[in-house]
């Protein structure tokens, strides 16, 4: 079964592992909810050269999409207060998901310039430097927003998914680890950990962190296929086989899935060893 080994890595790593983790701490804590637009607008025209106003109603408009009106609200309260390190993160985040790199990158550079702990820029230029590949940077990004102590479990768990890229599983797992303690409701740490596990062959731990994942989100085709290729190195080819094809009924292009009903579907009837 040593190709089943190689095969959980080689998808465990690119095709099965999420791109990162999700979370309200994306924007500054001190942030507009979008059900608030109609009464932040009447802040607004009351305090107009008031920059936090600008800046929540900003996050306010980011949150429900509306990105250019997010923008003119942050460089206007930029405009009065050239030194809100918070606004230039929430302006790099709407810049990030418009997917201009650079823009986010030079305001993620002027907040942390002027809050060098400020552990929203850091991990949001963290991310950044992950996704162009810029692994050291990344990581010096990550352990920076920790060494300020921040409780944001994105730096954790995003050092991790570095971790785990470079095979180093057993410091990946630790940082899984500590972003579960902090945030446990986040599915994709548990895939994410369980891939670490089973890559060090700690059949346990795999096939618990991957019933977690798939028991939190039932639509995560990822995990329901490391689920399946977990059982399937454990000689439990029918379960094995049933994950693999709830991973495909939720994706049916999932490539992994489809390989994974194919191996399995001769070998399910030959009986569970696990």
């Amino acid at each position: 079964m040593k190709f089943l080994a190689i095969t959980c890595l080689a998808i465990g790593l690119t095709a099965c592992q999420t791109t990162g983790m999700k979370s309200g701490a994306d924007f500054d804590r001190n942030a507009g909810d979008a059900d608030n637009i109609a009464s932040l607008n009447q802040v607004v025209a009351s305090e107009p050269n008031d920059p936090d106003a600008y800046n929540i109603r900003g996050t306010a408009y980011g949150r429900s999409g509306q990105y250019e009106l997010a923008l003119q609200d942050y460089t206007r309260a930029l405009q009065i207060n050239p030194d809100f390190h918070q606004a230039y993160a929430n302006r790099a985040l709407i810049y990030k998901k418009m997917g201009n790199m650079q823009a986010a990158l030079t305001d993620y550079n002027r907040a942390i310039s002027l809050d060098p702990t400020y552990d929203v820029a850091l991990i949001g230029r963290g991310d950044i430097h992950r996704v162009q590949n810029d692994l050291s940077s990344a990581v010096s990004d990550y352990n920076q927003a920790i060494i300020a102590k921040t409780r944001d479990p994105r730096a954790y768990y995003h050092r991790g998914l570095i971790f785990q890229q470079q095979r180093n599983h057993a410091q990946a797992i630790e940082d899984f680890t500590f972003a579960l303690s902090l945030d446990s409701s986040n599915p994709d740490a548990f895939n994410s950990r369980g891939i670490s596990y089973l890559a060090l062959g700690d059949m346990r731990g795999a096939l618990g962190d991957f019933s977690n994942a798939v028991k939190m989100d039932r639509d995560n085709y990822r995990a329901w296929t490391n689920q399946g290729i977990a059982l399937e190195k454990a000689g439990n080819y029918s379960k094995a086989y049933d994950s693999f094809a709830r991973a495909k009924y939720i994706n049916p292009s999932y490539m992994p899935a489809v390989n994974g009903m194919n191996r399995t579907r001769k070998l399910k009837n030959q009986g569970s060893s696990a």
